[in-house]
């Protein structure tokens, strides 16, 4: 590779973290990391620090948290360190053409889908949330739009039917890291030639809200099934139960139909392992719960404690 090519990292939660670490353990000069700025977290909504920022001061590696990226002063203190490139892992901004501009060799972007599906902030969440078989990870060089450049590599994984929010995006943590080291090195050589998107094929992943959480009872229980899976850990999914909200944390898509045609949301069957509630189409066993402002439990716990009963609508 001769000398290290310069690289000004931007990236915040945990996700980028793996790439960081690539990056720097394939002998890259990281000259900067840029995240996003302590944000207050918790209880006592003390300032926390982003998964980004912990790794960077760990190896001793210069941060900066601009508020945003359009003060000059922040674009001649990014462009005085002549990057070749800056990657780009989730950093949570779209970066403006003055940035866009600084690198030698382009701002390469990490994204956790096969692009052009699911441009946006949640593609992970979403992917699980569809239903979606296989996905993967895209590196891109970046330009004014939002996920819109040319893709430079792709790797797919497939989905498993335990994956959650949480596992998926690890495991396409670490395979995007692989491949992004794969591609700087490949621009670097001069080997490799982004392809533009098909943009009439773009579909869009916005950013996660805490309604997203909320179960359709008058979905197929493999719906909501997903819908747990693409939620968690956050915004989680809930409903509510005697007009309280009811969080969901686990369940299954029961092997048993229903007796008649309840109305979705109906409690069907109790016991001690699950709480099964009728679907749209089919049942779903509800089988870890947290009551509004009480620790979690399983399904059995909550039915002695809350005295659920059959017939009992949730929603």
């Amino acid at each position: 590779m001769g000398l290290s090519p310069t690289v000004v990292f931007m990236g915040t939660p945990e996700f980028a973290v793996p790439s960081l670490l690539a990056l720097l353990d394939a002998g890259y000069d990281v000259a900067a990391v840029v995240t996003q700025p302590d944000k207050p977290a918790g209880r006592g909504l003390t300032q926390r620090q982003c998964a980004v920022k912990a790794a960077a001061s760990s190896r001793g590696i210069r941060c900066m948290e601009p508020k945003g990226l359009k003060d000059p002063a922040i674009v001649s203190s990014i462009a005085a360190m002549s990057p070749e490139f800056i990657v780009v892992v989730a950093y949570g901004r779209i970066l403006p053409q003055s940035v866009l501009d600084i690198p030698a060799k382009g701002c390469i972007n990490l994204h956790a889908s096969l692009l052009p599906r699911y441009r946006g902030a949640s593609p992970i969440n979403r992917a699980i949330m569809h239903g979606d078989a296989t996905t993967g990870v895209c590196t891109m060089l970046l330009d004014a739009g939002m996920d819109t450049g040319p893709v430079d590599r792709c790797e797919e994984t497939e989905i498993s039917e335990t994956d959650n929010a949480a596992t998926l995006s690890a495991r396409l943590s670490n395979i995007g890291a692989t491949l992004l080291v794969r591609t700087l090195g490949l621009i670097s050589d001069g080997a490799l030639t982004p392809t533009a998107q098909d943009g009439t094929l773009a579909t869009y992943a916005p950013p996660m809200k805490k309604e997203d959480g909320l179960i359709d009872w008058s979905n197929e229980a493999a719906c909501i099934n997903n819908l747990l899976r693409g939620v968690y850990p956050w915004p989680g999914a809930y409903t509510f139960c005697n007009g309280a909200l009811l969080k969901i944390h686990a369940g299954v898509v029961s092997e048993q139909a229903a007796n008649g045609a309840p109305p979705p949301g109906t409690i069907v069957r109790l016991n001690r392992q699950a709480i099964s509630v009728s679907c749209g189409s089919g049942v779903f066993d509800v089988t870890e719960v947290q009551p509004e402002g009480k620790r979690r439990m399983a399904a059995g716990d909550f039915i002695s404690g809350y005295r659920v009963k059959e017939g009992a609508r949730l929603g």
